[in-house]
């Protein structure tokens, strides 16, 4: 694994911030928000403030704002996607644009006070951190009461996350996350959409960088004000914490993972031997075939919530190891399914306990052999 080495050292006198502000349809919002971070930092002529909207193919008048914004006030500029691609997308378009020391990732929506920025700095102006999360669930400030189930979801995602990071964070779905722009700019962000918080969480995690959290107030909205994350985001939230987590996590939990993605291949390999034996296939072809087609599952799911990260196919002997390895594991789960069902244990009985013995011992030659190196997916 990798680390961002970083020179820690106590900021004296001036610093600069660089607010993004990824927008869609924010008409309504989106001239306040930008005075209102204005208006937070004009008490503190010490800092430097550059304000970049991203107006993410919006098809109201926020586009037109923002350009007037800019227009009004020489410390924001504006950034605009030609089609909409997400808040994931737009946060990576303001990253790359900006300039200034710090960055702060600020919504449209004025569900986050920007006053509160100010003091998120101060962790990062002192250099004790490298990062800061502004926490809805450690303030003492105003919050606005809403939707118990988001609140259980967030509080859900952040316990998740926090099993896989190995961190004590409060909020991870916070919109408040300030970096050090070395960071954030250093930092491959993929997800497009909401997926970027658990993302973001895992990868700053995994370069063992400095995290601080703070207390923020909140000032949520409702669907009818225009509240844009739903159900399918927080599935998302599910698969990213486990996507970008998981092959940095400690055994126990790869294992656990593995459970998931061995029992979906069971399931297959469970389904189309039933499938094969109804069409009057013999036992050893149908095992056979069962196995090939939930091997193929196994590996692409693996790959893809696992062990992506330390797959090298450019090496002949892995693939070579892999072969033997899959022909290996074949044999034994046919040879098991065969045994069973000989000595009369029902067919659907047989290929679980095959299934099961091999579940095991797919994981552990998989993670111990094709993938022993942890890699690092920032």
């Amino acid at each position: 694994m990798t680390h961002l080495v970083l020179t820690r050292r106590a900021v004296q006198g001036n610093c600069s911030i660089s607010v993004v502000i990824p927008c869609f349809n924010e008409e309504s919002t989106l001239q306040s928000c930008v005075e209102s971070v204005l208006e937070a930092f004009a008490p503190h002529p010490d800092i430097h403030l550059e304000i970049v909207i991203v107006d993410d193919f919006s098809t109201d008048k926020s586009l037109l704002i923002a350009q007037d914004l800019a227009l009004k006030h020489e410390s924001v500029k504006v950034d605009r996607h030609d089609r909409n691609q997400g808040k994931g997308a737009a946060l990576r378009t303001g990253f790359r644009s900006a300039t200034c020391e710090y960055v702060a990732v600020q919504d449209a929506d004025l569900e986050y006070d920007p006053k509160d920025l100010v003091g998120l700095l101060s962790p990062l102006r002192k250099g004790l951190a490298d990062v800061v999360f502004g926490s809805r669930f450690l303030s003492s400030g105003e919050h606005r009461v809403l939707y118990f189930w988001h609140s259980l979801g967030n509080q859900f995602l952040t316990f998740l996350s926090n099993m896989f990071t190995n961190l004590n964070l409060t909020d991870m779905e916070t919109c408040y996350k300030l970096f050090r722009r070395e960071v954030i700019q250093s930092i491959d962000i993929q997800e497009n959409r909401f997926g970027f918080e658990p993302e973001i969480t895992a990868k700053v995690a995994a370069r063992g960088l400095r995290i601080y959290e703070m207390g923020i107030s909140y000032h949520g909205r409702t669907y009818d004000e225009g509240k844009k994350i739903g159900v399918r985001d927080g599935f998302r939230a599910l698969y990213c914490i486990i996507r970008y987590n998981g092959f940095n996590a400690p055994p126990f939990l790869q294992f656990l993972v593995y459970v998931f993605v061995g029992g979906t291949a069971a399931v297959i390999n469970l389904c189309v031997f039933l499938l094969a034996l109804a069409l009057s296939i013999p036992v050893w072809i149908s095992a056979s075939l069962a196995f090939v087609v939930a091997a193929i599952a196994n590996y692409l799911l693996c790959i893809k919530l696992l062990f992506r990260s330390q797959i090298r196919w450019n090496a002949q002997s892995e693939l070579v190891l892999y072969g033997f390895l899959v022909a290996f594991l074949g044999i034994v789960d046919v040879a098991i399914t065969n045994y069973l069902v000989g000595i009369g244990t029902n067919g659907a009985l047989a290929k679980c306990l095959a299934s099961a013995i091999g579940l095991v011992l797919n994981f552990t030659s998989r993670r111990s052999l094709i993938f022993p190196e942890k890699g690092n997916r920032s």
